[in-house]
């Protein structure tokens, strides 16, 4: 099954009050695997100025983006890439609300809602009533556990496919998987070393025996032992 992992840097948070995609980035995944194959493009806003709190998230600039490709040049080549594979995108309403956004403004194919997974919805249904924004799960999940710093949408594409294995149950149950191998080469190392170490019971020597008896004749009363048929 493939699954394509989808992230975008924007201008601002309003696609319909002229704000712009600015970087495009997508993962593979297949059989919720990732693989090594990406699309990444940055994208010149075409005049649209990025603003300042936009900025402070990613860092990029208009002047990095002057000599971009604008988002009709590189619109064919994304949807190519994601073919019509399942998109995966984490407040997906954001993420693909823009790039349908634009993706109308060119005359070209919308993404289908059915073809959309929202890993904030799935969060939010398994850890309901906690912070489930991708910083949040990467730490719960242990993932990249630096502090992420500024916005890349490329690299943000790698931490969801970890974070979407996380929310599926995926590493978990190889994690299983492997712990019950462990846990029966331990048990089978441990049998062998207690099959090398055991040792023949040494025999007790008539005085040895003589004595015990006494002991239990003397001390253990009734004991079944003693009994005779």
């Amino acid at each position: 099954m493939r699954e394509i992992v989808v992230d975008i840097e924007t201008t601002g948070l309003d696609p319909k009050k002229g704000d712009k995609i600015i970087e495009i980035a997508c993962l593979e995944l297949i059989n919720h695997i990732p693989t090594d194959k990406y699309f990444h493009e940055y994208v010149n806003p075409n005049g649209k100025e990025i603003s300042e709190g936009a900025f402070k998230v990613h860092g990029i600039s208009n002047d990095f983006l002057n000599e971009k490709p604008i988002f009709d040049e590189v619109a064919d080549n994304f949807l190519e890439f994601i073919a019509d594979s399942p998109v995966l995108a984490h407040n997906a309403s954001f993420d693909v609300g823009f790039l349908n956004h634009e993706l109308s403004l060119e005359s070209k194919k919308l993404i289908e809602d059915d073809k959309v997974i929202d890993t904030l919805v799935i969060a939010r249904a398994k850890h309901p009533g906690m912070p489930n924004n991708l910083d949040a799960l990467c730490k719960r999940y242990n993932i990249a556990e630096q502090k992420r710093g500024l916005h890349d949408a490329k690299s943000d594409c790698e931490l969801l496919a970890q974070v979407y294995i996380e929310l599926i149950g995926g590493r978990q149950s190889n994690l299983e998987l492997h712990k019950d191998e462990t846990n029966k080469s331990l048990l089978d190392d441990n049998v062998s070393r207690v099959l090398r170490e055991r040792r023949p019971a040494q025999e007790l020597t008539t005085e040895e025996l003589d004595k015990h008896r006494e002991f239990t004749k003397n001390f253990v009363k009734k004991a079944l032992w003693s009994k005779k048929d």
